[in-house]
């Protein structure tokens, strides 16, 4: 039994919070997209939250907490979606959002700290030499680079870019281990990939090293097509027009644009599907053009340098904040994450638009995927019963749309990320008491544990 106070005391001048409403709060993420998550996680709280300042504060808290046999589950803003951050068996959270150093803008790359916000990253960048990460989260005014890496995969700019799997879309890892004297790695290459998307389950990432891309004044577009299936092959199309600078494109089913999207519910005429987009405004001529090739109608228009641009971003209504518009209207709904692979990717999309109706709304996002177009889904679910969600998840995996349980808080069970020898290794390695966000990797947990339920991952074997 770990005695928390002699812990605090082990940790000295550090910041300690033990106030039970605190500790409560930054136990918590967005977790409560689920239902399922909701009634699962509800009753987590951390025994004690301590805020790291330097990298040497990290390794502080990772030996003291190792002497006291304490768990340690690491927390950057708190944006996550299926309780990356949350820690199941109490202990530490360690918050890492102090850490927001912006170390250094070359050509083509940042150094930051782990806690530094996504946005102030781009703001930094942009000023000091006109470049902008190359994706970001829907959260990007909230969530730390570090949560991004540890914790999500694509996002603004994945168009483009593909995901954070792919490689060079991390150039370096630096992360802490959890031992009697912790050991500081910096990681690089394939090995970047044993630290990404792992929930901080094998090391507490400090330091990051990332790309960068030119940085467009971006245009914000909303366009409105009578039928849905029209909108997402315009999307399609759109997609592949290489030379037509794009950032983003989310088509969405109606009514989910006139139901769901408050601030703009005048713009959006009755019945209409929408195709949210991010468009240069050096392309915004070339896309005019193109745009007049389909039936579609441009219902919002806002400028790099429009205020109200700024209050409400566009990538504010898409990706993972179209289901939190929607949750704030009506909180009986929740949300999948499933994959339309390329090649017949609008087949697919059209069969569960047919199939489900507005039991599962249809909101898309276009990206790259192993270099070629397709798009991930994140429907909007009207939710009547775990029995149900469960059927309409096996129904998308039979018919060749993977999904990615956002209703599952292991790594293995939400399809993200397969565990495999050398992850496994590097874990024991890395955390030999398994003390670093203990509950969230089934195979480190079970031995027995073969992932062969799981059709498909997101992240690639590192077993090659």
């Amino acid at each position: 039994m770990t005695d928390f106070s002699s812990l605090s005391t082990a940790l000295g001048d550090m910041t300690v919070i033990s106030d039970l409403e605190r500790r409560r709060q930054k136990s918590r993420d967005f977790y409560w997209y689920s239902p399922v998550l909701k009634r699962q996680l509800d009753h987590v709280v951390a025994d004690l939250v301590v805020e790291a300042k330097s990298e040497a504060d990290v390794v502080k808290v990772l030996a003291t907490c190792h002497a006291h046999d304490a768990p340690v589950t690491v927390r950057g803003g708190g944006s996550g979606n299926y309780g990356q951050a949350m820690p199941l068996k109490g202990g530490v959270v360690l918050d890492l959002s102090k850490m927001d150093r912006i170390k250094a803008i070359e050509p083509g790359r940042v150094r930051v700290e782990a806690g530094a916000r996504l946005a102030r990253i781009d703001q930094a960048c942009q000023v000091d030499s006109g470049q902008e990460l190359r994706f970001h989260p829907s959260t990007q005014k909230m969530g730390t680079i570090g949560g991004f890496v540890a914790g999500g995969s694509s996002g603004i700019g994945s168009i483009t870019y593909g995901l954070l799997r792919d490689p060079g879309n991390i150039l370096m890892t630096r992360v802490v281990t959890m031992e009697a004297e912790p050991r500081v790695l910096e990681l690089k290459g394939r090995d970047i990939q044993k630290v990404n998307h792992a929930y901080g389950t094998n090391g507490v990432i400090t330091e990051l090293e990332m790309p960068l891309a030119p940085a467009y004044d971006w245009v914000d577009v909303i366009v409105g097509f009578d039928d849905f299936m029209e909108a997402v092959r315009f999307a399609d199309a759109l997609a592949r027009e290489d030379g037509i600078l794009k950032k983003l494109i989310t088509p969405l089913a109606a009514p989910i644009g006139e139901r769901y999207f408050r601030p703009l519910k005048s713009r959006i005429p009755e019945g209409q599907s929408l195709v949210l987009l991010m468009i240069a405004e050096i392309a915004m001529t070339d896309f005019r053009d193109f745009l007049g090739d389909w039936p579609g109608t441009i219902l919002l228009e806002r400028a790099a340098a429009d205020p109200k641009r700024k209050s409400l971003p566009i990538f504010e209504l898409s990706w993972n904040h179209t289901t939190l518009h929607a949750l704030k209207i009506d909180p009986a709904i929740t949300y999948l994450q499933v994959l339309y692979p390329p090649g017949e990717h609008l087949e697919r999309v059209q069969h569960m638009h047919e199939t489900f109706g507005e039991e599962v709304l249809s909101h898309l996002e276009f990206v790259r995927f192993g270099g070629e177009v397709a798009c991930f889904g994140l429907p909007i679910v009207k939710f009547t019963g775990e029995q149900r969600l469960d059927e309409i998840i096996r129904y998308h995996e039979d018919h060749g749309c993977p999904v990615f349980n956002p209703h599952a808080y292991t790594l293995e069970e939400g399809g993200m990320k397969a565990i495999d020898r050398t992850q496994l290794a590097f874990k024991r390695d890395a955390d030999p008491q398994g003390l670093l966000n203990p509950g969230k990797m089934l195979a480190f947990d079970n031995p027995d544990y073969d992932g062969a339920d799981r059709k498909a991952y997101l992240y690639r074997s590192l077993d090659r």
